[in-house]
């Protein structure tokens, strides 16, 4: 049966929003695998006319995932950069963005290869001091776009203070909580007019669909985005949403394992002599730890690492040699993966922008599994070895 409202996290993942099917009793959700649906007669429904508008699996997830982030609710799309696009289609011309300047590559090319044309500006600023991102803002400026954890570099943004500021000068604030995933943070209870996900990483947690998700407690919000989810189209089909809702009911165990796998992880990587830094928020000696324990329960399956010799042949050394790693894109699966963001996933950032924020040709991410955490140390260990 459907959770209470006070029900606790693990059980807002397997009830949160869903109940057996109506007409069956099946216990999971069914895949409605049907564009179109008979109506008794013009205008006169059961509450689904077409599968773009409106599809009872999707349906279902959206009020899952509004239930996990504390939310009233949920609107999915066919990728993370699909709902991104939405959320930017709220501004109109002359409007500013003011975004982290430590953001996903895929961020950064759609505000501004995309968005750039049509008149909305984007200035990309550093977020983790909330009085000098209130000094930025101006007359123009009508949303923040926050990432925290960032990507790559692991920086910690104060996600309260920010959307204070933004709700003081009448700014949406949306936070990409793609890395933390609901499990760590909740942005909406934070303060945040909407948070995002890339589905396709946690959510969905087994490297198997592509998909995105907005979640909000604002009506208006929530209305003027289910009409551009609808108008624009980008919606996601009900078996890739079956594939997320089954892959929320075990997102608390399996965040949980890959930080336990991480902090093995980041205590090998600091003993290295081959490592010149580890970014992971849970050392202490990060700047920005306290903030991240004071707003996450836990600090993420995230890790990058920048090696002494800075280069992109040293680098591509240790990702050859990995077994258990796999070079690959994405993040948030069960299995562990190991990336070069300068060449992959943020190869569209100019390196002059990438070089300010520390992002080094040697620098490489970790996206930690859930195996066992024993294999993943001695299987980098040999790779830093080689």
């Amino acid at each position: 049966m459907a959770a209470k409202k006070d029900a606790r996290f693990a059980t807002q993942c397997i009830h949160g929003g869903l109940s057996p099917d109506p007409l069956t009793g099946a216990v999971m959700t069914p895949i409605y695998q049907t564009s179109t649906y008979a109506q008794e007669e013009p205008g006169k429904n059961k509450g689904y006319e077409y599968a773009r508008t409106a599809n009872p699996t999707r349906d279902a997830l959206q009020r899952n995932l509004a239930a996990i982030e504390q939310g009233k609710h949920g609107i999915c799309f066919s990728s993370g950069l699909a709902a991104m696009d939405n959320v930017l289609r709220l501004l109109q011309p002359g409007d500013e963005v003011l975004a982290s300047d430590d953001l996903y590559g895929g961020s950064y090319r759609l505000l501004t290869a995309v968005f750039g044309p049509f008149g909305i500006k984007s200035r990309f600023i550093d977020m983790r001091d909330p009085a000098k991102v209130e000094q930025e803002i101006s007359a123009e400026t009508r949303m923040l776009w926050i990432e925290t954890p960032t990507n790559p570099m692991l920086n910690i943004v104060d996600i309260e203070a920010l959307t204070n500021i933004a709700s003081a000068h009448n700014i949406l604030s949306v936070v990409d909580n793609t890395f933390a995933s609901p499990y760590l943070q909740q942005p909406l209870t934070m303060g945040a007019d909407l948070v995002l996900h890339s589905a396709t990483k946690y959510l969905g947690g087994h490297s198997d669909i592509v998909m995105g998700a907005i979640i909000t407690s604002d009506d208006a919000l929530a209305k003027r985005l289910y009409y551009l989810q609808n108008a624009a189209g980008a919606i996601p089909g009900p078996q890739d949403c079956f594939l997320v809702l089954r892959g929320i009911k075990t997102l608390h165990l399996r965040v949980q394992r890959a930080c336990e796998n991480a902090r093995h992880i980041v205590r090998v990587l600091q003993d290295n002599d081959l490592v010149a830094n580890v970014y992971y928020p849970g050392i202490e000696s990060h700047p920005r730890h306290e903030v991240a324990k004071k707003q996450m329960k836990d600090f993420g399956a995230m890790i990058s690492f920048d090696l002494k010799e800075d280069t992109l042949e040293a680098a591509a050394r240790v990702m050859r040699n990995t077994h258990y790693f796999t070079l690959a894109e994405s993040l948030g699966g069960v299995e562990s993966l190991i990336g070069h963001p300068a060449s992959m996933t943020h190869a569209s950032v100019p390196r002059e922008q990438r070089l300010s924020v520390g992002l080094t040709d040697s620098l490489i991410r970790l996206s930690v599994g859930v195996e066992d955490a024993e294999d993943l140390v001695k299987d980098l260990e040999k790779a830093m070895s080689n």
